[in-house]
């Protein structure tokens, strides 16, 4: 749903020209540094791009889904790892505060993220729980002291984006007993500086540097009882609020993967124009036409399945399947992208000076977190299964 076209064509055309003056100059830099300069975090934020999902009472843009998806696709035309940094905060890091939490949470937390003042973190997966992401064991209990009712927190959290310097983590934790699966996780809001959090060394990534990921570390870290997620009748309540978080989620990880594809054709297809082989342009090979043509159909296809969900998310329908079906063919259409503009780029594109090597490093990712493809299959077979008994 798109409010006002002004307006977003406004947005569209500065992120636009923030991708094509500061972010597409500094991608190898970025690359090889694997480090985002302050002055590109700080331009991102003063786009506004921390806050395009939280609601303008809170300082943010206050964007539909529709609109948000557009917006990304914009940004994603530059490295993913930029994208990276500002969307877990302005996507799974807040989300759970925004749609499950209480109205003082809201207050308390969304400003400083939609304006960038902190950057948020989202604690799902551990070293035993990835795609099985209800046998969690970090645990959180309950205690009481002369200070009133808390919980320490402990455990240990994996692949956790931002964590080297957010301010915020949205962390998933058992509450109830020791195999009580979804029901017994209980999502907290964990201030970044709790004496007890610690953190593993950064990763080293195939692709996406600059954006970094760790192991957090949770021993005894105290949290009140007002930090749970709904307050305390939200106790038990976090898996759900995670898998909402990251159906909405998902429908972002598809535009990026189309704002991505849409960039390297866009940079194979100008290769293939000035590249000659045997005295004319190798866009003239009706095989390479064919990488083209298929590359150019796949991306109107992912794009249009995600501008259908997102605007049936906005109209308020409920889009588990249609968001796990646009992750899984958005992220399997940008590998084959990838795999085609590499094989357009020839030699060229095996080395680091085209680019088309770092992006095909960068979107190998897109298959695997929040969901794998796998994880996305079954998510849509189960959906249309429970449809069909329930017909």
């Amino acid at each position: 749903m798109i409010r006002d076209q002004a307006l977003l064509r406004a947005l569209l055309e500065a992120i636009e020209r923030f991708v094509r003056e500061q972010l597409v100059p500094a991608e190898q830099a970025v690359d090889e540094a694997d480090e985002i300069p302050p002055e590109i975090v700080q331009g991102m934020k003063d786009l506004g791009l921390c806050g395009m999902s939280i609601p303008q009472e809170y300082g943010g843009l206050g964007l539909t889904t529709e609109e948000e998806v557009l917006a990304t696709i914009a940004l994603c035309h530059a490295s993913p790892a930029f994208r990276s940094l500002i969307g877990t905060t302005v996507g799974i890091g807040s989300q759970g505060i925004l749609m499950d939490g209480t109205a003082e949470q809201k207050e308390r937390f969304l400003p400083a993220l939609a304006g960038g003042e902190t950057l948020a973190s989202f604690a799902l997966t551990e070293p035993e729980a990835g795609s099985d992401a209800a046998s969690l064991r970090t645990s959180a209990r309950r205690v009481e002291d002369a200070q009133g009712a808390h919980y320490l927190i402990n455990g240990t959290k994996r692949y956790i984006t931002n964590a080297p310097y957010a301010g915020l983590f949205t962390v998933m934790a058992r509450t109830g007993e020791a195999g009580s699966g979804a029901k017994g996780v209980t999502a907290f809001i964990v201030d970044g500086g709790t004496p007890g959090i610690s953190f593993g060394k950064r990763d080293r990534k195939m692709g996406q540097k600059g954006s970094h990921t760790c192991d957090v570390m949770f021993d005894e870290v105290k949290v009140p009882v007002d930090r749970i997620i709904g307050g305390e009748a939200g106790k038990g309540q976090g898996f759900r609020t995670a898998m909402k978080v990251l159906d909405k989620g998902r429908l972002t990880i598809a535009a990026v993967c189309v704002g991505a594809a849409e960039r390297m054709l866009n940079d194979a297809l100008r290769y293939a124009m000035e590249r000659r082989q045997f005295g004319q342009p190798i866009a003239q090979f009706q095989l390479v036409q064919a990488m083209l043509a298929d590359s150019r159909t796949e991306i109107y296809a992912a794009r249009s399945m995600l501008i259908d969900a997102a605007r049936r998310r906005d109209e308020g329908e409920r889009i588990a399947t249609q968001a796990a079906c646009c992750k899984l063919f958005a992220s399997e259409m940008c590998g084959r992208v990838a795999d085609r503009a590499v094989q357009i780029f020839g030699g060229a594109g095996y080395v680091a000076d085209s680019g088309i090597e770092r992006f095909y490093r960068d979107v190998r990712l897109f298959r695997i977190f929040e969901g794998t493809s796998q994880i996305q299959q079954l998510v849509i077979a189960r959906n249309m299964l429970r449809e069909a008994n329930h017909g």
